[in-house]
């Protein structure tokens, strides 16, 4: 028998099968199949309550299935966690908090050192390369209260950037934003699929996504409903 595991992790970033999983016995994904193919702009479509957000939490380890499993290039994601970030809601951060922008991009960082260890120059470097690369190079000694919302979301995108990764995952990342910033941010994660060559998946349900996204995913209560070509 030919072993293609290898084979699937290269021509794959992620890949979910017979996914299920329920909260206190409800099921929230039901058998989702998905295979996402390395390299590309992704969006996962719907409406709230689809299942989108649980998707993305499963890829990432942050929530436990009851049946199926996922892969990311092959392996399961503890042993891969190096290679993805992640891009949270904009309201699940607390941008109150007394800290300047290149703090919050060295935080994507620790995943690497570790919570106790201090930032190096090499650490301090990726920061700034990340920042560069979203406009928000000019800002990191800014205080994170005073960004607006599509300065605040850049510099979320950019935390993950510091990490190195292969595949950012970003949930609602045009969220509370108007259609200008929306729009904005959607043209900065399309420009880092193709310079940077990272798979991107985004949750939303921002219609726009479409047009900038190679793949569509659309789901509705818990399940895929269809698989379109941007």
């Amino acid at each position: 028998m030919t072993d293609n595991s290898n084979d699937s992790a290269q021509k794959f970033a992620v890949e979910v099968e017979d996914l299920t999983v329920a909260y206190r016995e409800k099921p929230v994904l039901w058998d989702v199949d998905l295979h996402v193919p390395t390299g590309v702009l992704q969006a996962i479509i719907g409406p709230n309550g689809a299942g989108k957000t649980t998707l993305i939490k499963s890829v990432l380890g942050l929530v436990k299935p009851s049946a199926g499993r996922i892969l990311v290039h092959g392996k399961p994601y503890l042993q891969q966690r190096q290679l993805v970030a992640y891009v949270p809601q904009r309201g699940s951060v607390d941008w109150d908090f007394p800290t300047n922008v290149l703090d919050v991009v060295l935080m994507g960082r620790y995943g690497i050192l570790g919570w106790f260890k201090r930032p190096a120059k090499q650490d301090i470097q990726l920061a700034n390369e990340a920042l560069e690369k979203v406009g928000m190079e000019d800002y990191k000694t800014r205080q994170i209260s005073q960004l607006s919302g599509g300065q605040q979301q850049r510099v979320a995108i950019a935390r993950a950037l510091a990490n190195d990764p292969a595949i950012i995952l970003a949930d609602e990342p045009t969220g509370n934003l108007d259609l200008q910033t929306g729009q904005e941010i959607i043209d900065l994660l399309h420009g880092l699929n193709k310079t940077q060559r990272l798979t991107l998946i985004a949750a939303t349900h921002d219609l726009k996504m479409i047009k900038a996204s190679d793949r569509n995913v659309w789901m509705r209560d818990g399940k895929i409903e269809r698989i379109e070509r941007g």
